[in-house]
């Protein structure tokens, strides 16, 4: 685990940082989304909202799964990211109108593999048997994250190196 990752100290903890890196896998996709939909780029927005759904039921069943009415508080007190930002995050400045959808579901699956990655350290080296059997849950819907974004790269293949995507008016983030 690096220094930069949440500890959680209690089972109750680790409900919240799973919550809200759910809930910023949410945020995420729906605003991708709302980019692609600004841009008249339909097939990405319909990809996004998708994905925004299917983060959003995992998120949902954690919350309900939790039974804390104080989860959305505790989420906020202790899935801190210090340095990096949460897995599920992204940097924005790399979402532009001309984005190919290979390119989006790139993005989308490096952040699926590193929120795969934060649940298998804490189920490697978790001290509390509870904590490394919910980390393993979590890190096995995380790798069908991982495997449902692969499959859809394969539909989506890189778009040719020669295509001229020259834009004389360089895209930029929306607000």
């Amino acid at each position: 685990m690096t220094e930069d990752a949440p500890q959680p100290a209690t089972l109750a903890d680790l409900y919240a940082i799973a919550y809200q890196i759910e809930a910023d896998a949410v945020e995420l996709y729906q605003l991708l989304a709302d980019q692609m939909e600004i841009h008249n780029r339909p097939e990405l927005a319909t990809l996004f909202r998708d994905l925004e759904r299917a983060e959003g039921l995992h998120r949902d069943d954690i919350a309900r799964r939790a039974a804390d009415p104080e989860l959305e508080a505790r989420a906020r007190r202790v899935a801190r990211w210090r340095i990096t930002g949460s897995p599920e995050g992204a940097d924005l400045a790399s979402v532009h109108y001309q984005m190919s959808a290979h390119e989006a579901l790139t993005l989308a699956l490096a952040g699926e593999q590193r929120a795969l990655q934060f649940f298998e350290r804490l189920k490697s080296t978790g001290t509390d048997p509870e904590i490394r059997r919910f980390a393993a849950e979590l890190a096995e819907e995380e790798a069908e994250h991982v495997a449902l974004c692969r499959r859809l790269l394969q539909r989506y293949p890189a778009p040719d190196a020669d295509t001229d995507l020259h834009d004389p008016d360089p895209p930029i983030q929306q607000e």
